[in-house]
């Protein structure tokens, strides 16, 4: 029970009683007839609420998407034959936010009411929300009952399991790219499926041009790509991987950009892996195929997180070398910030190729670019880390070329971009036939 206004106010009157028998001894009597009055209600009214009068249960999903809105139902039922006025709040997730609660509700008598708020995860792995916890007031509003209800709901906060729904809608409707329909036979060269209309992002060899001539329009010839090709996706979960930016650490956006890249390439008929790795390996999973291989990629990760420690290239990739006896596009997310980390990146990158196709994905500090660009203002501590910030991105496109001068495919992105253009340069490599 927590006391309410009305019930601190009504204690006034004592009080303001107890500074006058200052003056005059004989109120004393009076003082303790208004003390025993008002006691003895706020003690009727606490026996009149100390009866449970609501119920609630919550309705949310066992799955839940990091950095994404989740909808969470808090339904509530009245056992009081009187309207309550009910402040609901819930349990809340370590790492999270959360959007619509504290909520006021009325309940009519013995009615019931659902509340609807929206849950932000912003930490993946696997959690309980407990309980629920709901103020009204006692039959004379005295007191503010509160109650805890027990409402156990187990849940796992998994990568952006939500961009994946996204595109397989994208997918049922038909919009995304030719190889999710293609349906090649492993080995030999592509062969022809359908005739199309030409778009923008066709190249000009595609046409047909005997087609345009009787259609009389652009009509480009679309053909299938290979399948059953090996893609392992190389993820460093070490120190530099560990800093936020854009509300998620670097490392959650390497991997949800890895969690949809695996979706496209399973659902193109390739066979996806996936390796982990910090000064030591931290998750490994040989290279599948069929519909369970993006399922099997977020049971394996949704509770793995960047650790503050240095990473490991050589043991890593000397693992992978050692592991992937077909040739495969190994696409590694990573991060460099000094020479020492960047020339280990680049000797063991080399070290995969011809035999693997590596694709290096850097991601970008959006901050560090902002400070790079910004307006120089009048005092030298601005102009130094301008200064810095443009040096720093500079020495950044060295490694980049140094990268792409040994055969490696490189990606340098903004987090925002990463998911993007890590389906898009996949798909070029697959529609180009380098891998």
């Amino acid at each position: 029970m927590i006391p309410s206004p009305l019930l601190l106010l009504l204690s006034l009157g004592p009080l303001a009683l107890a500074l006058l028998t200052l003056v005059d001894g004989a109120l004393l009597s009076s003082v303790l007839l208004v003390d025993l009055a008002v006691a003895g209600l706020a003690g009727v009214d606490a026996l009149l609420g100390a009866r449970r009068l609501v119920t609630a249960q919550r309705s949310v999903r066992p799955v839940l998407s990091v950095g994404r809105q989740n909808p969470v139902a808090i339904h509530l039922r009245s056992r009081s034959g009187r309207p309550l006025t009910l402040v609901v709040t819930d349990d809340l997730l370590a790492s999270a936010e959360r959007e619509g609660l504290p909520e006021r509700v009325t309940l009519a008598p013995r009615g019931a009411a659902t509340l609807r708020y929206q849950l932000l995860p912003r930490r993946r792995g696997a959690y309980e929300l407990a309980e629920i916890t709901v103020r009204y007031p006692t039959p004379l509003r005295l007191w503010i009952r509160q109650l805890r209800l027990p409402a156990r709901d187990a849940v796992r906060v998994y990568p952006d399991v939500q961009a994946v729904r996204a595109y397989e809608l994208l997918a049922r409707q038909d919009r995304t790219h030719a190889m999710v329909r293609a349906t090649r036979r492993p080995g030999g060269e592509n062969e022809f499926e359908r005739l199309r209309d030409y778009t923008r992002d066709d190249e000009y060899r595609a046409i047909d041009w005997k087609a345009t001539a009787r259609r009389q329009r652009l009509i480009a010839r679309q053909h299938q790509l290979e399948r059953n090709q090996s893609i392992h996706l190389v993820l460093d979960a070490g120190r530099l991987m560990t800093v936020e930016t854009q509300g998620l650490p670097l490392f959650d956006h390497a991997l949800n950009a890895a969690l949809l890249l695996a979706h496209v390439a399973a659902r193109g008929g390739d066979r996806v892996g996936l390796f982990a790795f910090s000064d030591r390996p931290r998750a490994a999973l040989a290279p599948t195929g069929g519909r369970g291989a993006t399922t099997r990629l977020v049971r394996a990760t949704y509770d793995l997180h960047a650790e503050l420690r240095e990473s490991d290239y050589e043991a890593a990739f000397t693992r992978l070398g050692h592991q992937l006896r077909q040739r495969t596009l190994i696409v590694i997310f990573t991060q460099v910030h000094d020479d020492v980390s960047a020339d280990a990146l680049t000797r063991y990158t080399r070290g995969l190729m011809p035999k693997h196709l590596p694709l290096v994905i850097l991601l970008r500090d959006p901050d560090l670019e902002d400070m790079a660009i910004v307006a120089p203002g009048d005092d030298a501590a601005t102009l130094f880390r301008r200064a810095a910030a443009a040096e720093a991105l500079a020495w950044r496109d060295r490694q980049v070329r140094r990268l792409r001068q040994l055969g490696a495919h490189v990606l340098d992105v903004e987090p925002r971009r990463l998911t993007i253009a890590a389906v898009n340069r996949y798909l070029e490599i697959k529609v180009r036939h380098l891998l």
